[in-house]
């Protein structure tokens, strides 16, 4: 017998239904299933007799799929984030007064069935009629050069890199151990005895007086160092490579030109003239591999904050997440829904009651790499955030001190961008003594429960 629920039969502790959880949200509503080399969009069946249709990937074909799109009364299209191949769907379709959704992959591969290009775009127009699908973040136009500029910069960088490694290969297999005497193969000294070795010299005393005042190793170390085998095609090769390094640091001076003519474009936030950028602080220089124009100050110009006095975040690390997201954060309702974007939040997946995953989301985000470079950069730093993420490191571990600190990271990072409020640092000694009042507090209340009472002796400075 069914038990009988007092109250008119409506148990109180049911949550209710929303009955109007699956209204149409967009009626004028079509799918785009994204490929390689063709496209296939749906549209409801009612607004033509041949509601499916394959387009090819080139313009005239994105054209001609925006007039079908256009001419049926379509008004909003949903279509996957695949690759690259989405960019110029989605700019065509945006360009002609098209409403797009962006939508993330993962969230639409539950797909019942056999899967195929047809019922997939049938499927995205499903779920997009009944608003089922988020609309990923889309930074503006001038904002997505400015990251085009500055991913083709690192990967210009990363050659360079890699162009290094490669000579100190060629180095080691000549028995020139010279990698291990200079930490950086790629400074004056080193580049200098590497031009001095491709013009023909091989006396080690020789090449050794090419280093500089400032290397640490003496002449002796140096010159031992430089003492090989002169093969001709290691030679060969060893040339090739530092060309090669060349060339790459030649375009990566030519791509900081067109990033800094990019940037001074861009809207200011205040006057330079007004409001002058202050001096650089003692101890925190500008890397090698930073851009030899001052993004410094095109940084302040543009959001009204100096990077350099926030422990744990230069202007390289503030122009890759600007360069992800913009200066605009008003997308991002708040802190949380930011930190959330850039996977920095556990999920707390729950059933029945019970929290069954809290780990952090699986996200590609460069913004998330920087953030998380920069909490490991505060082990050593004797400042309000290195404190807390020492702490953070002994209680946690080091995997999640550095995600629990690339979230307060990215959380400062947005209060300092969205209302320009100057950073402050307190210090080391003021993060320890709020942590002593906070284990006083808690100690009290403890001993309150257990009906105990604490007294701290006169002595002490809480």
């Amino acid at each position: 017998m069914a038990k009988k629920v007092l109250g008119g039969g409506r148990n109180p502790d049911k949550p209710k239904v929303d009955g109007k959880a699956l209204d149409i949200v967009h009626p004028d509503a079509a799918g785009i299933d994204i490929g390689g080399s063709e496209h296939w969009v749906a549209i409801s069946p009612d607004r033509d007799p041949e509601p499916v249709r394959r387009f090819d990937c080139f313009t005239q074909d994105l054209q001609r799929m925006a007039d079908w799109l256009i001419s049926r009364g379509v008004r909003s299209v949903a279509m996957q984030s695949t690759g690259v191949y989405w960019i110029a769907v989605f700019e065509i379709l945006q360009q002609r007064g098209l409403e797009v959704f962006l939508v993330n992959a993962r969230h639409t591969k539950n797909l019942p069935g056999r899967k195929s290009d047809v019922a997939e775009c049938q499927w995205l127009l499903k779920l997009h009629t009944f608003g089922l699908l988020n609309n990923s973040f889309q930074p503006s136009d001038e904002v997505r050069r400015a990251r085009t500029l500055w991913r083709h910069r690192a990967g210009l960088v990363a050659q360079a890199s890699s162009a290094i490694q490669r000579m100190q290969k060629t180095l080691t297999e000549m028995k020139i151990q010279l990698s291990n005497v200079l930490s950086d193969l790629s400074g004056v000294s080193g580049m200098r005895i590497l031009q001095a070795i491709l013009d023909g010299k091989r006396d080690p005393r020789e090449l050794a007086e090419l280093a500089d005042p400032q290397v640490k190793a003496s002449k002796e170390v140096l010159a031992k160092s430089l003492e090989g085998n002169w093969r001709q095609e290691l030679l060969f090769v060893l040339q090739q490579e530092i060309e090669l390094y060349r060339t790459y640091h030649e375009k990566i001076g030519g791509c900081d030109q067109q990033l800094e003519q990019h940037l001074k474009t861009m809207a200011p936030r205040l006057d330079l003239q007004a409001q002058p950028l202050g001096p650089r602080i003692k101890g925190k220089r500008a890397r090698g591999k930073a851009p030899k124009f001052e993004l410094r100050t095109e940084l302040y110009r543009l959001t009204g904050v100096d990077w350099t006095r926030v422990d744990g975040v230069d202007v390289q690390l503030a122009q890759t997440v600007i360069a992800e997201v913009g200066v605009d954060l008003n997308q991002f309702a708040t802190e949380k829904h930011f930190a959330n974007w850039l996977g920095l939040c556990p999920t707390n997946e729950t059933s029945g009651g019970r929290v069954l995953n809290r780990r952090t989301p699986k996200v590609v985000n460069r913004a998330k790499v920087a953030f998380r470079q920069a909490a490991t950069t505060l082990l050593r730093s004797q400042s309000y955030l290195g404190a807390q993420y020492r702490r953070l490191r002994t209680r946690l571990g080091a995997p999640k001190a550095i995600t629990a600190m690339a979230r307060k990271l990215a959380c400062l990072f947005y209060r300092l961008l969205k209302h320009g409020q100057p950073y402050v640092d307190k210090g080391t000694e003021y993060y320890e003594q709020r942590h002593r009042e906070q284990q006083i507090r808690t100690l009290f209340k403890r001993a309150k429960q257990l009906g105990v009472q604490v007294v701290i002796p006169a002595t002490s400075n809480a």
